[in-house]
């Protein structure tokens, strides 16, 4: 387990300011947006309140309706409108945590779109490291370590075995990579929500024991 490089704060002093935020990031497939889901469910089952705030860049739908129109668009024009469309979602986002009393779960962040650029052979540019310099820091980023076995077999990436693994890469690559925590994506999608529970009550972000795993 890899702990957040500062102290976050406990729900009680995060509803005296902003909302905790919890950033889940890894691989398309890796199951991000279900665990987000369950956690969220999870937390407001016991009396926590939650949100699951889903950070997209639009990639999916960009690529299908190419392919739809018998379009090639070109790596930088593409890159340039999926940053875009990512950091409004992620500044929308950061603006709700402003005000929200409780957990705030981001399915994506900036983090992704850096990853992103780094399988494209791009730059990180100058917009996502200012964005990421002056937004307020996520209390906990959570890496889901890759299955990609199991992803490949569930069949619902467009992305070949060596684009994920590329993908995986550029992920452990990043600046900030080594202060992510760090959960098994190779797993059940309650079980990935439970050891997520547990590295969120080592930092002291949710209870430990029975009360809060119920």
């Amino acid at each position: 387990m890899v702990t957040p490089a500062h102290h976050p704060p406990t729900l009680e002093a995060s509803s005296r300011r902003r909302a905790t935020v919890i950033v889940l990031t890894g691989i398309d497939g890796a199951g991000k947006s279900t665990a987000g889901r369950l956690l969220a469910r999870r937390l407001t089952s016991t009396g926590h309140p939650a949100v699951l705030a889903r950070n997209p860049c639009g990639r999916s739908t960009l690529a299908a309706w190419s392919r739809r129109l018998g379009l090639t668009v070109p790596a930088r024009m593409l890159d340039a409108v999926e940053t875009g469309i990512r950091c409004a979602n992620v500044l929308v986002s950061q603006l709700r945590a402003a005000t929200f009393p409780g957990i705030v779960i981001m399915d994506r962040h900036l983090y992704c779109q850096l990853a992103l650029k780094r399988v494209n052979g791009l730059g990180h540019g100058r917009l996502l490291p200012w964005l990421l310099r002056i937004l307020p820091r996520p209390d906990v980023e959570v890496a889901a370590d890759t299955a990609l076995a199991r992803i490949m077999e569930r069949a619902t990436d467009t992305e070949d075995l060596e684009i994920l693994r590329t993908f995986d890469r550029a992920y452990r690559e990043l600046e900030d990579f080594d202060s992510f925590v760090r959960i098994d994506a190779g797993t059940s999608s309650g079980q990935i929500v439970e050891d997520l529970w547990r590295k969120l009550a080592a930092a002291e972000l949710v209870p430990a024991g029975p009360e809060g795993m119920r």
